[in-house]
């Protein structure tokens, strides 16, 4: 989120592989944020999809229309705990190398996130044998 903007972006980062998805959110509403999500991880396989661990913001207040439409439990972090979910804010550290903050969302396209999402998927990680988040995914849905 930023204040000089309406609109915002959802990152979801898959534990195991560390693949991400960004998309863009015309606004921080509960609906914005739930089809948002449905759409990133609709693509996931099914097996591999099992668990959302969200932050406690009003935007995830529909987390249950999410788990029904893609299969999976919802998890909440305590309030003021960022360390639960630290996989996620490590990639938005990453993300705001791209986009600063301040960063005004609304002029931003998906086109613009995607490459950043590319950029951060296909970037070696040590943690994972110097293997991409790419990469480590594909072999996991194998």
């Amino acid at each position: 989120m930023s204040r000089q903007s309406k609109a915002a972006i959802s990152v979801a980062q898959e534990r195991s592989s560390r693949l991400v998805k960004i998309r863009k959110l015309e606004s921080k509403s509960a609906t914005h944020m739930a089809d948002s999500l449905i759409d990133a991880l609709s693509d996931v396989p099914q097996r591999l999809r099992k668990t959302i661990t969200y932050d406690n913001g009003t935007e995830n207040a529909q987390h249950e229309r999410t788990n029904q439409a893609l299969g999976v439990t919802s998890f909440f972090c305590q309030p003021y705990h960022s360390w639960e979910k630290g996989g996620v804010e490590n990639c938005i550290g990453l993300i705001r190398r791209f986009y600063p903050k301040k960063t005004d969302w609304a002029l931003l396209s998906q086109a613009d996130l995607d490459i950043v999402e590319l950029k951060l998927n296909t970037r070696p990680k040590k943690c994972l044998d110097f293997m991409t988040p790419q990469e480590a995914f594909v072999a996991l849905a194998a």
